[in-house]
């Protein structure tokens, strides 16, 4: 079955085709204005790219009613629009994916595949907040854990290229990009992850704050008069490395540090401490590690980034060498001879994990 696949983000548009084989056939990247998807833009990729037999839609978030993927319907376009303010930078544009896709390809089935599927079956210890039943029962108030495609694709890559099955394995896999977070996968299944409720929880990330005291939060309603409006705004769009740095690239921050920029050293230190601790804790939930993985833009082009995490990880037996994270892109090992845990980096491909999940909501029965 051949897939396409349309990953719609806040600022950008990424189209494949993916074929039975998981072989990418073509791809396409568009830049996006706050998740406005361009009909003719996707028009322009379907030209490209033929014998499309289903559409997969990366959907960030499927709240309390979807813990798995499914075939898109009206119901459903309807529930996900209910939601939008769970993921309110990229439910929107995944909308509009959808949206663009049933005009140009009205005959085609489609399935929203949903980034919460992949840790929808972590134990009751790691998606519960210690919050009053009815907020949890009534609301569907829990840990859900996003950027479920990267995760699942590269803990089974990391597999291949150790040739070793996912079954033994325990692997901290860090998606770092725009968004940021981790999980503990083992024996191939998420058990642990950063990101919570929604994607803010969590890592430091390019515009979003990671976590912050709730208490914080509350104080400043009270005494500073700040709305939820006010709140969403500066936490999803103006927190994170945009906060502490003016800028959201970690590339312009690393130029910064070396020209001698205190505000981008203070963000990138602020960057690495949460981004230390949270592996060390993925590692905990799994009682030990057997692989460290980095993905996403900046897990795969940051090697400053790669090596500050690992220096304060040596503890855990990660060690990467200098001369390797410096030279060596995806798809490789990183890791310092002698390493007790190697380090990988590993070029994420949600694509081929989201063509998976459609071939298999397509082919299995129902219920």
């Amino acid at each position: 079955m051949r897939v396409l696949v349309l990953n719609a983000g806040s600022s950008s548009l990424k189209v494949s085709l993916v074929d039975a084989d998981d072989r990418v056939l073509a791809d396409r990247e568009f830049e996006v204005a706050e998740g406005r998807i361009d009909d003719a833009q996707v028009a322009s990729a379907l030209r490209e790219m033929e014998g499309i037999e289903a559409v997969g839609h990366r959907v960030v978030h499927g709240g309390p009613r979807y813990s798995q993927s499914v075939r898109i319907d009206p119901d459903v376009i309807r529930y996900l629009v209910t939601i939008t303010d769970l993921a309110p930078l990229h439910l929107p544009a995944a909308l509009a994916g959808i949206a663009a896709a049933r005009e140009l390809l009205p005959r085609t089935p489609g399935v929203a595949c949903l980034d919460t599927a992949f840790h929808s079956r972590m134990p009751a210890a790691a998606t519960t907040y210690a919050i009053p039943d009815e907020w949890r029962i009534r609301h569907g108030i829990r840990r859900y854990g996003f950027h479920g495609f990267s995760h699942a694709y590269v803990a089974r890559r990391a597999a291949e290229m150790l040739r070793r099955s996912p079954h033994e394995l325990r692997a901290v896999t860090c998606h770092l990009g725009s968004g940021a977070s981790l999980a503990a996968v083992r024996g191939g299944r998420s058990v642990d992850t950063t990101m919570g409720f929604t994607p803010l929880e969590g890592l430091v990330m390019a515009t979003r704050s990671g976590t912050v005291d709730p208490g914080a939060l509350l104080y400043l309603q009270r005494h500073a008069g700040l709305s939820e409006a006010d709140l969403t705004e500066a936490l999803d769009r103006n927190g994170g490395l945009m906060a502490l740095a003016g800028t959201a690239d970690m590339r312009e921050i690393l130029k910064r540090i070396a020209d001698g920029d205190d505000a981008a050293e203070l963000a990138f230190d602020v960057y690495i401490h949460r981004l230390r601790a949270l592996i060390a804790a993925m590692a905990a939930s799994m009682n030990g590690l057997d692989v460290l993985v980095f993905t996403g833009g900046v897990g795969e082009n940051a090697a400053p980034v790669r090596a500050a995490a690992a220096a304060g990880l040596r503890f855990l037996g990660v060690e990467i060498g200098p001369t390797l994270n410096a030279s060596l892109g995806p798809d490789n090992d990183i890791s310092a001879p002698g390493a007790n845990v190697p380090t990988l980096v590993i070029k994420s491909r949600e694509d081929v994990e989201v063509a998976r999940e459609v071939r298999k909501v397509l082919t299995t029965p129902p219920a």
